[in-house]
């Protein structure tokens, strides 16, 4: 009986483990080809990462609209833009909040770049950028920079919001030097 009791238990932490690790997935590793996707955008419109072959992306995983840190970084993305557009980048937000939410948020925030709906999680899966809270799933507050080329140059993970977009812009000049 012993044994059974802790087969059961080896078989159901594992199965948690299992499920624990499939739902964060990996951060894709500076170097490697970014993972494709197709989003609904706060204009109501889809984007998909080759929409922007021939740019840097700057695509930054938040988790909630509305919120104190989210809109913290987003105001400085947007404070910034120009300078991302002098580097020939865009800057693309992802959570897992609906595209009447991001439009709502940009209105009312004065935003002007696109956030993208990733309602299911899938993409904020791909990218390793998920996690947990009070038992809802929301995309993790990581950054990833893409080359032109579709390659990942670049990873920051748990990022601050405060000064993050400073940090962005100082790694992209420095990748756009080498």
């Amino acid at each position: 009986m012993r044994k059974f009791v802790f087969l059961f238990v080896l078989l159901v932490v594992s199965v948690a483990s299992i499920r624990a690790l499939s739902l964060t997935g990996e951060v894709p590793a500076a170097g490697s080809v970014a993972p494709t996707f197709k989003l609904t955008t706060n204009e109501g419109k889809e984007a998909s990462l080759a929409d922007f072959k021939g740019k840097w992306v700057v695509l930054y995983f938040y988790p909630k609209d509305f919120t104190s840190g989210c809109t913290l970084e987003a105001h400085n993305f947007q404070r910034d833009l120009a300078k991302y557009e002098q580097a020939n980048a865009v800057i693309l937000g992802v959570s897992v909040d609906t595209a009447d939410s991001h439009k709502s948020f940009c209105a009312k925030e004065g935003l002007s770049f696109k956030l993208l709906a990733d309602t299911g999680g899938t993409v904020s899966q791909q990218y390793g950028s998920t996690m947990e809270y009070n038992g809802a799933t929301y995309s993790a507050r990581n950054t990833f920079i893409i080359d032109p080329t579709g390659k990942i140059a670049k990873v920051f993970v748990k990022v601050s919001p405060a000064g993050h977009s400073d940090e962005v812009l100082a790694a992209l000049a420095a990748l756009q030097k080498t």
